[in-house]
């Protein structure tokens, strides 16, 4: 009798069914890893927002921040001036969607801005996040889930059940 090498059948089976099996356990952490950095990211993104509408407002804006409500992204404006990079400048940067404005100081107002990050995909295998970010003049980070709030009643207000986060 001759003498056969190799697996059989049921063998390869076996292991496709094993692989199958570890595949089935590490995708979802994969993803969830990739949701998690996204969020990184974007509280990162945000930050270096903060300090660079401190740096516009000193140094291009005569004392006000970039962005005007409604007509400008503050995020454009201050790519142009090369404060942020260019890839936060165009407003998508990690599947998130960043916006920011700022309002004019009057004299009986100081100037103030505000920005928000939410995730461009929130539900299925391709979700990017599923919180969003706001900060404001004081620098405070702010999160949530989709939908809890953004965006306040005046035009640098938080608003919402977002909360501070660290």
């Amino acid at each position: 009798m001759k003498n056969h090498k190799g697996f059989s059948l049921i063998e390869l089976l076996i292991v496709v069914v094993i692989i199958g099996i570890i595949a089935a356990i590490a995708i979802p952490n994969l993803l969830a890893s990739r949701r998690a950095a996204n969020e990184g990211s974007a509280i990162s993104s945000l930050r270096t927002y903060h300090g660079a509408q401190a740096t516009y407002a000193s140094t291009y804006g005569n004392g006000n921040f970039a962005g005007v409500p409604f007509v400008t992204n503050a995020f454009t404006t201050l790519g142009a001036v090369n404060i942020i990079d260019p890839t936060l400048a165009t407003g998508t940067k990690s599947g998130y969607v960043f916006a920011g404005h700022s309002v004019a100081g009057t004299s009986t107002t100081p100037p103030c801005h505000l920005a928000q990050a939410y995730p461009t995909t929130t539900t299925g295998v391709t979700q990017t996040g599923s919180r969003i970010f706001v900060i404001a003049t004081p620098g405070v980070m702010h999160g949530g889930p989709v939908g809890s709030g953004g965006w306040g009643p005046g035009p640098c207000d938080i608003s919402g059940t977002i909360s501070p986060i660290e």
